[in-house]
């Protein structure tokens, strides 16, 4: 056990300076995704094209970001994070310097799509890092992990945007997606995974568990994990609640723009800054600083009580901000409310995942949580085409929802929900085309002239942003409520819990997949 337990030992090999260059990592990817709003303008007077169409290359990145973790956790898992964030930081970094060399659509959306590729390999890593290094300060680890990407483009907003207005948003791409590619690079050297069984040399696992009921001492596989009840609640909870930030993450410059506030000069103590610049650096900061408190808050009153709370939260500021949007003070204060309430599910998420589903595989397992964030993203563009009331396409939608649809009844809701038998062979067929119909739709996002056999372009009614976040708001109460009603009455997942398809017809529990 001393062997175990000595990898806290040694600077370079202390957790607590891993922790730190995993966060430095986050805080470098983080305007891929925080600081696109402030490309939007830009890339729609340079390429002619509509919002809802500029907004696709936002849910491309989140697709590519989220949708491919669950791979690239396993590969981490597998062979250590070192070599993966360099990839993923020259993944990144790339891409922004091609986005700013993209003259066309698909162009943008490949390059944009290799950004959320990187940032992807980066993201896991961290998060999964953080749950496998400090199981007794869970939640604490993974918000400060999750605090870097949150944060992390608070300091960078404001000379990204004056870069894009004194350069061109072609230099602002180029220039800083080098800097901020190297930075991942050059954090990758000091990451490390745990040795196989290490724990805190302080801590007691048995003890922890005492402490803290809702931790399982179980370690599943994504399979397993995938064949529980308790994964796809959290599922749908992340899904609801990442629908409203995004929207809010995409959407910011537009809807400030559309209520004349976008200018219109802000001053705080000493600082004054155009309300957009305020509130995006307030928000960022504010989506920093939620993760860890958050995290720390449900360490000591449960998981579930926290997302309640939070949940709720996030609705009201959500409301707040629509009502008072036309006040440019309002509109700063309100959106980084918004964002205090929305940033915790990035902490709170992997913290419970690793709780019910164990450290062993904890990247990979998250990775797969996090993909709702991916299914969220579809509504993002959405969202913008609703709120002008024009026309929208939603052949890929249909695509992603159908095979994803497909994938999730064949795996999970037939055999353990309605207890319906499938052979191997009948499973593993549904799950294919389940899984070959959403590349389909992902192919069709990037490159919107691939041939389809139906046509689903309709008009959309013009509901505004109140109506959009609107929905958001019941988004999020629905969340609270799941969190309330259902989630804090599931007991732990145990192997019974978790069912292999090849086993469901028996009932023989499948330890291995």
């Amino acid at each position: 056990m001393a062997n175990e337990r000595a990898g806290d030992q040694g600077l370079l090999r202390n957790r607590w300076v891993i922790l730190f260059f995993s966060i430095l990592s986050m805080v470098a990817v983080a305007n891929f995704q925080y600081g696109w709003t402030l490309f939007v303008p830009s890339l729609q007077k340079h390429l002619q094209k509509g919002q809802p169409l500029i907004q696709i290359t936002f849910t491309v990145f989140v697709l590519l970001e989220t949708w491919l973790v669950p791979f690239e956790g396993w590969l981490v898992d597998k062979f250590g994070p070192r070599l993966l964030v360099m990839i993923g930081g020259a993944c990144a970094g790339l891409g922004w310097v091609a986005s700013g060399n993209a003259n066309t659509l698909t162009a943008l959306y490949l390059s944009y799509g290799l950004c959320g590729l990187g940032a992807g390999v980066v993201y896991g890593t961290a998060i999964g890092s953080a749950l496998k290094w400090f199981p007794d300060h869970r939640g604490l680890a993974a918000g400060l992990t999750a605090a870097g990407f949150g944060a992390g483009s608070a300091l960078t907003v404001a000379p990204i945007d004056n870069l894009i207005h004194s350069a061109g948003f072609q230099t602002a791409f180029i220039r800083w997606g080098l800097i901020q590619g190297a930075v991942v690079i050059a954090a990758a050297f000091f990451l490390r995974a745990p040795p196989e069984g290490w724990l805190p040399s302080h801590w007691d696992q048995a003890a922890g568990q005492d402490r803290k009921r809702r931790q399982s001492g179980l370690d599943f596989s994504p399979g397993q994990m995938s064949a529980t009840h308790q994964f796809w609640v959290l599922y749908l909870m992340m899904t609801l609640v990442a629908t409203g930030g995004l929207m809010a993450t995409a959407q910011l410059n537009p809807m400030a723009v559309d209520f004349k506030v976008d200018k219109m000069p802000v001053q705080f103590l000493w600082l004054t800054l155009p309300a957009l610049q305020f509130a995006l650096s307030a928000d960022r900061a504010l989506n920093g600083i939620c993760r860890p408190f958050w995290g720390w808050v449900s360490d000591h009153i449960g998981r579930e009580n926290t997302m309640t709370l939070a949940f709720g939260l996030e609705a009201l500021a959500i409301f707040l901000l629509i009502k008072f949007a036309h006040d440019p003070k309002l509109f700063v204060f309100f959106s980084a409310f918004t964002f205090f309430g929305w940033g915790e599910i990035y902490s709170l998420m992997p913290a419970v995942c690793g709780d019910f589903f164990g450290r062993k595989h904890a990247t990979a397992n998250y990775g797969f949580l996090y993909t709702a964030k991916g299914t969220a993203s579809v509504f993002v563009p959405i969202g913008s085409a609703l709120a002008a009331g024009s026309a929208f396409d939603f052949r890929a939608d249909l695509l992603l929802l159908v095979g994803g649809g497909l994938a999730f009844a064949s795996h999970f809701l037939l055999p353990t929900v309605f207890r319906v038998p499938l052979r191997p062979k009948t499973h593993n067929t549904l799950f294919a085309i389940g899984l070959a119909l959403v590349a389909y739709g992902l192919v069709l996002t990037v490159v919107p002239t691939v041939w389809t056999p139906f046509a689903a372009r309709f008009p959309l009614p013009k509901i505004g942003w109140a109506g959009v976040f609107a929905i958001a708001i019941v988004f999020d109460l629905a969340a609270a409520a799941l969190a309330w009603l259902v989630l804090r009455r599931m007991k732990v997942p145990s192997f019974g819990d978790a069912m292999a398809p090849e086993a469901q017809a028996t009932g023989v529990p499948a330890l291995k997949v």
